[in-house]
């Protein structure tokens, strides 16, 4: 029998059947109550249910602070590139390629298992300019004008991998630490940890650049996991309404408004009272109190009229190719100079980078819409004063093979690809680590998943291996027991 199941006289009429039960309710009501104690001393030991569903929305630092470390950002905005952007296409040349262009990988790079199975397909050459920018000397390709601009800002990581041979996988695993799902986002992490500095509005916040496509794996990559609920992070659309249905009918007064909202809270927390290990009611309850603070706040968060022209070309609103982006990128900006802790922007969901076949028309198209929005937000940050307590980081899932696919594309790589961070206490204009000479493997500096989630956090101010949840009494740290901090990236 599920912990739903019926339990009531079907057989009776109609008028007086018994109201169904759980399991759960059964226990608590029968024998006095006492059927319950033994529920009770588990659920007390599952999670720390009831100490968690008590902390405040400022985080577990207060009741915990063990974890904590002087932190140099406050915020992060995480820039995911979804879909795989070419790592030997726009940040790591390979001039190997187009000598063995047409030609198999030579056996002296390890074979690699690629999706497709495209390993033995001949070699496909990188057709972009290169050149060295900036006093770093950065190497990056002429799909990027925009971000040369900024080389001296970045810190680029040329040396990461991950598990995630597919999409779903890959995107799930730089998301949460793991390619399966069920684990909670980094974001989730931070709320949980750190909360936001800004009461009336969330702590993490996820934008997507597309609302018709659906990011590979879905909300799962902004899920709390096997935390409370009240810890994944809100989504909120792109567009001229980010927020839809956040004010209510200007025929509604204030405290009309607020008079429903305490009838519908005294409802919600009695129907919480016996049941306060069901977390997705206690969010749900406090999404309310949150959407009524919002009201006052979030509407000038997310209103961008008040930005100025010279604003508004920065981030490129004035050109068709790139408005949604720079739209996007400019209200995350609006958002962590408001307090919001962790906002993760999808620019290409639907894994629109992704490049099987033509890469020149593909990567052509999304690294026009999404390069000059991208430079707007760190130039943006930088003369704010911002960048200095915000992390910028960029990257996608995995990368692409070097070997072609269906003649003109490429493959998944996991293997070794690209990534860059930016402000937030990342040592500016130096580049980490490298791939062999294809652009195949990492070998130098090898960064996981794991170390990157490490780094982001510590930034953060948290210590990735004592900042601890307890799940069915054992102890879950954000990067599965594993991870180290890449001290080359700290200023």
């Amino acid at each position: 029998m599920s912990d739903h199941d019926v339990i009531s006289g079907e057989s009776g009429p109609p008028a007086h059947r018994v109201l169904p039960l759980s399991r759960r309710d059964w226990l608590i009501r029968a024998g006095a109550g006492f059927g319950a104690l033994p529920l009770f001393e588990l659920l007390s030991r599952d999670s720390q249910a009831g100490e968690i569903l008590a902390r405040p929305v400022g985080g577990a630092g207060a009741s915990d602070p063990s974890w904590r470390r002087p932190a140099t950002a406050k915020s992060v905005i995480f820039l995911f590139m979804e879909g795989g952007p070419s790592q030997i296409d726009l940040f790591d040349p390979k001039p190997l390629l187009n000598k063995l262009a047409g030609q198999r990988m030579p056996a002296a790079f390890k074979p690699v298992i690629t999706p497709m199975g495209e390993f033995y397909s001949p070699i496909l050459p990188s057709r972009r300019k290169w050149k060295q920018y900036g006093e770093s000397g950065a190497w990056v390709s002429d799909w990027l004008p925009h971000i040369t601009e900024c080389v001296d800002d970045l810190a680029i990581i040329r040396s990461c991998w991950s598990n995630g041979l597919n999409h779903v996988g890959g995107v799930t695993q730089m998301n949460t630490g793991s390619t399966l799902s069920g684990r909670p986002s980094l974001g989730s992490w931070a709320s949980y940890g750190l909360g936001t500095e800004n009461q009336n509005l969330p702590a993490f916040v996820v934008i997507q650049d597309n609302a018709r496509s659906t990011v590979a794996g879905g909300p799962r990559n902004w899920g709390a996991g096997f935390m409370p609920a009240v810890y994944q992070g809100t989504r909120i659309g792109g567009g001229a309404e980010p927020i839809p249905n956040l004010l209510p009918p200007a025929t509604i007064a204030a405290d009309r408004q607020q008079a429903k909202l305490t009838l519908l809270d005294r409802l919600n927390r009695r129907h919480l009272e016996t049941r306060f290990d069901q977390t997705e009611l206690d969010a749900r309850i406090q999404s309310f109190e949150l959407a009524f603070r919002m009201q006052a706040e979030a509407p000038a968060a997310v209103d961008l009229d008040d930005e100025s022209a010279e604003t508004r070309t920065l981030y490129g609103l004035d050109d068709p190719a790139t408005e949604n982006n720079g739209r996007n990128c400019l209200l995350a900006r609006r958002l962590v100079e408001r307090g919001v802790r962790f906002v993760q922007l999808y620019c290409g969901a639907g894994s629109r980078w992704d490049s099987h076949q033509d890469i020149e028309k593909n990567h052509g198209a999304i690294c026009r819409s999404t390069d000059k929005p991208v430079a707007g937000l760190i130039k943006d940050l930088k003369r704010r004063g911002l960048l200095d307590d915000t992390l910028v980081v960029w990257g996608g899932e995995f990368g692409r093979t070097p070997m072609s696919e269906k003649g003109d594309g490429r493959d998944h790589n996991p293997y070794g690809f690209t990534m860059w961070m930016a402000g937030g206490g990342i040592k500016p204009g130096v580049t980490v680590g490298a791939t062999d000479d294809a652009g195949l493997h990492a070998i130098e500096d090898r960064l996981h998943v794991h170390d990157l989630h490490a780094t982001i956090l510590h930034c953060l101010g948290a210590d990735h291996s004592k900042l601890i949840y307890r799940h069915q009494g054992r102890p879950e740290r954000p990067t599965v027991n594993e991870g180290r901090v890449c001290r080359k990236l700290l200023a």
